[in-house]
């Protein structure tokens, strides 16, 4: 059975991320950072921009392709950013957004689009650096893939479809919580058959 997040998506419960469209805000600095289909937000967020040139005049835009392999980089790119880059993975992205960030100041605006992984560990180095949450912009477009933090190895699973699911780390079947951590930029997963080992639940297509 297949499931799909809607771009703008209410909370389940108080720690699940919520997302709303991108709107552009006057700043100083434009941080635009997307995965996948988040270039399609962005590309959006200008067309109702007024002041679009002066936007892309003071926009650096950072770029990595979706979990399922979306590359929407060279129309992110045509729009003619006063920068552009485009990371071949996340963690390759990571050091770029951190170097940005040493010389962002207040007043930047930041634009994060794309999947939850992206979107969540983008948050997690600019909160990091102090700048305030209303600073920050999510919608959440394309893949619903999940990063998943085991409670019990602290193991990190990226780009979780099934639950439940084996965790890559320690081998244990998880159950995939909604509960998120903004601090580690993952929900949670959870031991299935702690009680029965062996009794698992057949695993089910939930994100994709």
């Amino acid at each position: 059975m297949k499931t799909s997040l809607t771009p703008v998506d209410a909370p389940s419960i108080k720690s699940r991320p919520v997302y709303a469209r991108l709107e552009p805000r006057p700043a100083s600095l434009h941080l635009i950072v997307a995965d996948g289909e988040g270039a399609e937000a962005v590309v959006e967020m200008l067309a109702k921009a007024n002041d679009r040139s002066e936007i892309l005049a003071a926009a650096h835009v950072i770029y990595v392709p979706g979990p399922t392999g979306v590359d929407l980089a060279a129309r992110l790119e045509g729009l003619g950013a006063a920068q552009f880059f485009r990371a071949p993975t996340i963690p390759a992205l990571l050091p770029r957004l951190a170097r940005v960030l040493q010389d962002a100041r207040m007043g930047t605006q930041f634009y994060l689009a794309g999947s939850e992984g992206l979107i969540g560990q983008a948050e997690r180095e600019i909160m990091n650096t102090g700048f305030p949450f209303a600073a920050i912009q999510k919608e959440q477009r394309g893949s619903t893939l999940r990063r998943v933090q085991c409670v019990h190895c602290k193991g990190i699973t990226e780009n979780v479809a099934t639950d439940p699911f084996k965790c890559s780390h320690c081998g244990l079947n998880l159950f995939v919580r909604d509960h998120y951590s903004r601090r580690m930029a993952a929900f949670q997963g959870v031991n299935i058959d702690a009680e029965n080992p062996g009794l698992v639940p057949e695993s089910v297509v939930r994100f994709q």
